[in-house]
């Protein structure tokens, strides 16, 4: 890592540095009050030679200098302390006396500077005077040769015991200063070594990367999308209503040739998101005037109709068993022309129906009658219900999860596409980061003076029924009979299928009856499912 993704980690985790020197910051406080104050007591010694000559006094001095660093642990040795304990009446010990006196040497002088510390301002002044007066009784004994009264080095006084005027710990300023800096350290470390561990997707460049393909939309997260997950009247001119429109532009884009008409919309794993944009991506499509048609074939965990206040009881599964029609089941919402064919109750065998050949032929008279197929999935790691449902559709749109969604999990999603040959169209980045959730800021779009397409108003929910679970009646074919017959001539590529003028679908509304303003009971007319035999 250089410089600058040291930066970028601490900018995009700069509530770990700050905890970090928070913490350090309320240890060092803690400590500094906790901690008793302590004084300290100083005398300073001066070291000779007894000599008189020049030449003597010469190397007196530098015989001085080589004793004085002896003389150091002379002044905290054991034997000063128990004479200190014995002349003084300090009610301390000779160990305690000890571990109070430090010393040091001036550097390149024979001076030597003592300091006694203790918690008492009174008894460190004491017992500093009383180590100025044994210290040099001490030192005349000891350099005093065998037989002789004189000692060879004499330790004279030159400053007297004085006593700081302050404590000379606890420090608060000292401390705390150590505490920011050990702290700002320590978090950015840990930033640092959390965005190098850190394999979740973050920035479109990563997803298109892991994934290998094209990131089409980022959309921003939505504090209100929780309780209100639709892109209808008031959350229209938000930014994350411009990132759906965005999307849908780039879908329109991504095949010139051939026309996007059916899209599986899938996940890694659950809780990215890929039902709530499957929905509105569907409203953006039908704000520009398009024919669209949802498909709830997530048969495992089915939302569709929940987030969009629809009856969800009979749907998908009951076509594809036999059940009912595609007319009977699929239901009209809003104004704009949006359509939904919900899941139906959730079957034991969910990959073997969206793999079989009634779904294939669903979609294609489907295509007829619609301009845009979005199908929900459920997700690619866990089963493979997505997998078998892009080679029936045009392509897949990958949805993953800012923060969330990990790079190795993007990336063998792409490779379970890959393997049953689907191609995938492109990713979205969904619930990144925005710096605002309100009006789309560059072209201060507002309810009052807005110029954007009039936004698709929700219609009113209706109570869904309580889903049956009966099982799938068994299938009418032999084992060994293939439903689709073999054909010599060239078949027609899907969507492009003819059909009787007299089956020829229509989206017009006014053939249904009329229930309430903006409601209609019916369905889209669509051809029947028509079995082989």
């Amino acid at each position: 890592m250089d410089l600058r993704d040291y930066l970028r980690a601490v900018r995009k985790r700069w509530w770990l540095v700050a905890g970090a020197i928070a913490v350090s910051v309320g240890v060092a406080v803690t400590v500094t009050l906790l901690t008793p104050p302590k004084y300290a007591a100083s005398v300073t010694f001066f070291v000779s030679t007894r000599s008189t000559e020049v030449t003597q006094a010469f190397q007196g001095g530098q015989f001085a200098q080589q004793r004085v660093k002896s003389y150091v642990d002379v002044l905290t040795s054991n034997r000063l302390a128990q004479a200190i304990a014995v002349q003084e009446s300090t009610g301390l010990t000779a160990e305690e006396i000890q571990g109070e006196v430090t010393a040091q040497v001036v550097p390149d002088t024979v001076l030597v500077e003592a300091t006694v510390t203790d918690t008492d301002r009174a008894r460190a002044l004491r017992l500093a005077q009383r180590l100025a007066a044994q210290f040099p009784e001490l030192i005349s004994k000891l350099e005093t040769p065998p037989g002789s009264k004189t000692s060879t080095v004499g330790v004279q006084i030159i400053a007297e015991p004085k006593l700081a005027d302050a404590p000379v710990s606890p420090q608060p300023v000292r401390n705390v200063g150590l505490a920011v800096a050990l702290g700002l350290i320590i978090g950015v470390g840990a930033a640092a070594l959390r965005e190098s561990l850190d394999s979740t997707i973050r920035t479109p460049e990563a997803l298109h990367d892991a994934a290998s393909a094209p990131v089409l939309s980022a959309i921003p997260f939505d504090r209100k999308a929780e309780k209100a997950p639709l892109i209808t009247e008031g959350s229209a001119q938000s930014t994350r209503a411009e990132a759906m429109r965005q999307l849908r532009t780039n879908l329109q884009f991504v095949n010139v040739d051939r026309p996007l008409r059916s899209l599986v919309v899938s996940s890694a794993l659950p809780g990215e998101g890929k039902s709530t944009t499957v929905c509105n991506l569907g409203i953006a499509f039908a704000e520009a005037g398009k024919r669209v048609i949802i498909i709830d074939a997530d048969l495992r965990r089915p939302r569709i109709a929940e987030y969009l206040g629809l009856e969800g009881a009979v749907g998908l599964t009951n076509v594809l068993a036999g059940q009912a029609k595609v007319r009977d089941v699929v239901q009209s919402w809003g104004k704009s022309g949006l359509w939904v064919l919900p899941s139906g109750y959730v079957p034991p065998n969910p990959s073997e129906l969206l793999g079989s050949g009634n779904m294939a032929d669903l979609l294609t008279a489907l295509g007829t009658a619609f301009d845009v197929i979005l199908i929900d999935t459920p997700p690619l790691l866990p089963v493979t219900d997505a997998a078998v449902m892009s080679t029936l559709a045009d392509g897949c749109l990958l949805v993953s999860r800012h923060a969330k969604t990990t790079v190795s999990q993007a990336s063998t999603a792409a490779a379970a596409l890959a393997k049953v040959s689907a191609k995938l169209h492109g990713c979205v980045l969904n619930m990144t980061p925005a710096k605002s959730a309100g009006s789309y800021a560059y072209y201060s779009y507002t309810t009052e003076t807005s110029d954007a397409p009039e936004a698709v108003a929700a219609p009113t929910p209706r109570v869904p029924a309580p889903a049956t679970n009966q099982p799938l009646p068994a299938s009418p074919f032999r084992r060994d009979y293939n439903p689709i017959p073999v054909r010599t001539e060239v078949r027609p590529s899907r969507h492009q299928r003819t059909v009787d003028p007299i089956d020829t679908p229509t989206t017009d509304l006014s053939i249904y009856r009329k229930v309430e303003d903006g409601h209609y009971e019916g369905t889209a007319a669509v051809p029947p499912i028509k079995r082989h035999r």
